[in-house]
């Protein structure tokens, strides 16, 4: 369809860290590419719990490859899930991606971010680094829906800054995190 996918990471990422990867939603292409620019990280997702059926391939993956899988309604659930995983990131030192606006922009303007979950994985990885993504254009490609694909469209994703979570609050993380995607998304 003519598009291309671009990465910028001017960062030095820690390898013996596990990494808190923060990113804004625009579709199911922004997954894609974090897993591929991020692969040496060992990305592992945290997803709805929906994803998790009847999608060839995505849910066996989802399932059986290290990622977690929430019921956003149910807190009981959640909470323990969220817990475990945010463990097993910090002992394999892997990345654990989160999208915390909860759900897709689709015309590209950030939502707020949902904090919950964020805190959850900030009390259980306090050695964590921190690492924002600003993922910009991502929503264009599917502008019209699964069809027609929108072709010529330059998706992008940046590394901004990363940080460690030591010597922060939950909140002033939270607020940073924030402040450091959006400062470069463009909608």
């Amino acid at each position: 369809m003519g598009s291309r996918c671009s990465y910028e990471n001017n960062q030095n990422l820690p390898d013996d860290k596990p990494l808190l990867v923060v990113s804004n939603h625009q579709s199911m292409f922004d997954i894609i590419a974090i897993s591929w620019f991020m692969r040496a990280y060992h990305p592992k997702f945290i997803s709805k719990i929906e994803l998790g059926k009847n999608i060839p391939s995505v849910s066996f993956n989802l399932r059986h490859g290290g990622s977690v899988l929430i019921d956003r309604k149910n807190p009981r659930q959640s909470i323990p899930a969220l817990t475990k995983f945010s463990k097993y990131i910090a002992t394999e030192r892997y990345a654990a991606v989160i999208f915390p606006e909860g759900t897709r922009s689709k015309t590209g303007k950030p939502k707020e971010f949902s904090t919950t979950g964020l805190k959850i994985l900030l009390k259980n990885m306090p050695e964590a680094f921190v690492v924002p993504v600003t993922v910009n254009n991502s929503w264009k490609i599917v502008r019209y829906g699964s069809f027609p694909i929108n072709g010529g469209i330059n998706l992008t994703l940046k590394v901004q800054e990363p940080f460690s979570i030591e010597g922060h609050t939950a909140d002033e993380a939270i607020a940073k995190m924030d402040a450091s995607i959006k400062k470069d998304i463009h909608y």
